[in-house]
Formats: C-alpha cells, sequence, structure tokens
C-alpha cells in the first residue's frame, strides 16, 4: 500500500511540474480604474458611510492639521513613530502646545498601563487606499508598531491621494504584494465596531472610536 501510494505521488509530481498551468485571468478585475480625482471620492465616500472623519491637508501644511486637531480636541498626548517617514516629519515639524508628542520608541511591556490607559491618539502613516471599498492600506512594522493604530481611542492617518488604489487587487498588484506579501498588513475602514443580537451598532468596544484620516491632496 505504502509502495503504490509513494508511486502515485510520485507521477502527480513529475505530471504537475510539465503541466501547462492556466491562464489567470484579471480583465474583469481590471476594469475598476477610475480617474484620480474619483478614487479620491470613492474612498472618502465609502469610508464617512462608517463614520470615519477627514481633514484635507497640502503637503506642507499637513503636520499644522494635526497639531491643530490634536488642539481643538483638547489632547493631551499624541502617540507616534519617531523613526517612521511620517512621524519624522510630523515632529520636525511640530510647535509647543497644550498636546505632547509621545514617540513609541520602547517595547510594550515597559509602557503598557500608560499605553492602555494614558494615551489620547495614536498616528501613523499609510502606505494607500482602496477606492473600490473604502479604506486604508497600513503595513505596521518596528518604525509603527500595530498597536499604534490600533489600541488608542482616536487614530489620525496620514494619507496622500496619490497613494489610492483603484480597487484591493490594484493595491496587491502595484505595491507588489503578489510577489512578496508585507509581514503585517491592516485594512481599516473605519473606527472600531460590533452589534449586538439586535444589530445595534456599538463603536470603540473593540478598538479605536474614532478615525481621523488626514487627506494630502498631491495630485496636482
Amino acid at each position: 500500500m505504502t509502495d503504490a501510494r509513494t508511486a502515485i505521488l510520485s507521477r502527480l509530481r513529475i505530471a504537475g511540474g510539465t503541466a501547462p498551468q492556466p491562464a489567470l485571468d484579471t480583465a474583469v478585475l481590471e476594469r475598476r480604474q477610475w480617474p484620480a480625482a474619483e478614487r479620491v471620492a470613492r474612498l472618502r465616500k465609502g469610508m464617512e458611510a462608517v463614520h470615519t472623519e477627514f481633514l484635507e491637508a497640502t503637503p506642507g501644511t499637513w503636520p499644522d492639521m494635526v497639531r491643530a486637531f490634536c488642539e481643538c480636541e483638547r489632547l493631551p498626548n499624541l502617540l507616534f513613530g519617531p523613526s517612521s517617514e511620517a512621524g519624522s516629519a510630523l515632529a520636525a515639524a511640530w510647535a509647543p502646545g497644550d498636546t505632547q508628542l509621545m514617540p513609541y520608541d520602547r517595547p510594550v511591556e515597559t509602557f503598557k498601563d500608560e499605553l492602555f490607559s494614558g494615551v489620547a491618539a495614536g498616528f501613523t502613516g499609510t502606505v494607500g487606499g482602496v477606492a473600490e471599498t473604502g479604506g486604508l492600506l497600513l503595513t505596521p512594522g518596528p518604525a509603527e508598531p500595530r498597536l499604534l493604530s490600533l489600541v488608542p481611542p482616536i487614530h489620525i492617518a496620514l494619507l496622500r491621494a496619490s497613494t489610492i488604489q483603484d480597487s484591493f487587487w490594484s493595491a496587491v498588484k502595484n505595491l507588489g504584494w503578489g510577489r512578496s506579501l508585507p509581514p503585517n498588513a491592516l485594512l481599516i475602514s473605519g473606527p472600531s465596531k460590533t452589534a449586538d443580537i439586535e444589530q445595534t451598532l456599538a463603536y470603540g468596544v473593540h478598538g479605536p472610536k474614532r478615525l481621523i484620516v488626514v487627506l494630502v491632496d498631491d495630485l496636482t
């Protein structure tokens, strides 16, 4: 029995290596394409439908927009990744005020209590967005750990309009995820929400109560 099984599997392996592979037809996925301005509008419409909030900014004003939001909301602190591109730019432009910038630059075990009970908001960059369904694409790592966007009650995310993809398929293709997936990836459409058996939605039960997208118009 064992010899017969081995022989069958051996023949299958040989046949599998020589048999022609079926062509991958992605035409139906490629049809979902829009001009850049429409991608922005579609993403925003989809995300606003699930309570995401947007702040409009330019490449030169977005740090001031983040600071103004924090001051307006009277946030005591903002957690950020100092070694990330977005975090470094934010810190360089930050002006003294009532909101303190808190660097996420140490193991979570050393400030777990403060992270879960003392942080008012977290700031992250994004690697893009998805227009078709409305969502942000994040690839957490050492520079911006995953907890930075999942634990604080407010998540502030920087999104450049030029990085919005038509669809998730477009994102996978253009970001090279078909060849090599990132170790960690998040697709975020809005603040955390859950529903009970009566379909009553509650926000912020398992994550941020608010998602603030700082949308940078870099299309011109």
